[in-house]
């Protein structure tokens, strides 16, 4: 019993508490000071419409955000940010400055890539967006409201949700995020707590709050890569609209399939080579030619401008059985 008047010893402090916020600020830390050199404002002007009135006729802004992925200047960002781009500047945190060429930009996916011409450029690390898990603390860099190199955290909230993009195509295996995300952060890069880059910030959705959504980086490599080799993205198209889902193991099991899931055909376009082949709605696709399809990402890797015109086997689950199918993809019409 503590005689009265004297004083009550204060608690000892949870030191398990401590170590927590520590290892979870130094996480952050890392991430910010990996990524944080190659993370960029975007700036544009855009011109007004020919023959419209005086006031039309003038330059208009607009802002985003990018992040230096090579170290020869290309920067990844988003098709909403520069596409009409009549001018880019690119501001970097310390407040160099340098104007931007546009290399490519793809509005299917809504992403792009621009180039500078600058020394000593510390590239973003792209890391694997199909090793990223629901829970894990992501990191996001951008400029919203032009607040300069601004950093929130959070967690990967859901995988495999699809987006639809401007153009009215879904945009598939997209990354939902509670990182707080503004007009702005447009993007920026969302990192791991390792500073690996595994999404590109693209949107949110406005009313609500801690629903944001990134382009997986596996998307953006693929996409990167024809917009720097050719200026745009060339597609075959088989006219579906799919989700990557996993397969009941029984079934994987009893077929020896070399896959554990694939891509679950959700509606399929009138009169497309999906429906010539005899694709129905829940198939799920599990090989193209002789390629495994274990997601969209695999899926739309074999659609490139190759595959146009060309006879190949669709192999998908169908119940619970597997039946293959020929397909002659077309050129996508948005190519």
């Amino acid at each position: 019993m503590i005689p009265h008047g004297a004083s009550v010893p204060a608690p000892e402090p949870d030191p398990s508490s401590d170590e927590l916020l520590d290892a979870y600020s130094r996480a952050v830390v890392h991430a910010v000071e990996a990524v944080g050199p190659s993370v960029v404002s975007i700036e544009i002007q855009q011109a007004g419409p020919a023959g419209g009135p005086p006031a039309s006729t003038q330059p208009r802004g607009g802002s985003g955000s990018g992040f230096v992925f090579t170290p020869d200047g290309f920067i990844l960002t988003n098709s909403h940010v520069v596409h009409g781009a009549s001018s880019i500047l690119v501001r970097f945190a310390d407040g160099l400055k340098y104007a931007a060429d546009l290399v490519g930009d793809d509005p299917e996916t809504d992403l792009a890539v621009v180039r500078i011409s600058a020394p000593h450029l510390v590239p973003a690390v792209l890391g694997d967006s199909n090793a990223v898990r629901v829970g894990q603390v992501v990191v996001a860099i951008g400029n919203p409201y032009g607040f300069q190199a601004t950093v929130t955290s959070g967690v990967v909230s859901a995988l495999g949700r699809s987006l639809r993009s401007r153009t009215g195509r879904l945009i598939d295996n997209v990354i939902q995020t509670d990182a707080a995300l503004n007009p702005g952060n447009s993007g920026g890069p969302l990192v791991t707590t390792q500073g690996e880059v595994i999404g590109v910030n693209s949107a949110m959705i406005m009313p609500a709050q801690g629903i944001c959504f990134a382009i997986a980086v596996n998307t953006a490599k693929l996409v990167a890569a024809q917009l720097i080799r050719q200026g745009r993205v060339r597609r075959s198209a088989i006219g579906l609209a799919g989700q990557s889902v996993a397969l009941a193991r029984k079934v994987a099991r009893f077929h020896r399939l070399p896959v554990e899931s694939g891509v679950r055909v959700e509606a399929i376009e009138s009169g497309s080579p999906g429906e010539r082949a005899g694709l129905q709605p829940g198939d799920v696709i599990v090989a193209f030619g002789d390629t495994p399809v274990r997601g969209i990402d695999d899926l739309q890797a074999r659609l490139t401008e190759r595959e146009v015109g060309v006879s190949s086997p669709l192999t998908v689950v169908r119940g619970v059985e597997v039946v293959t199918l020929d397909v002659v993809p077309r050129e996508s019409k948005a190519s």
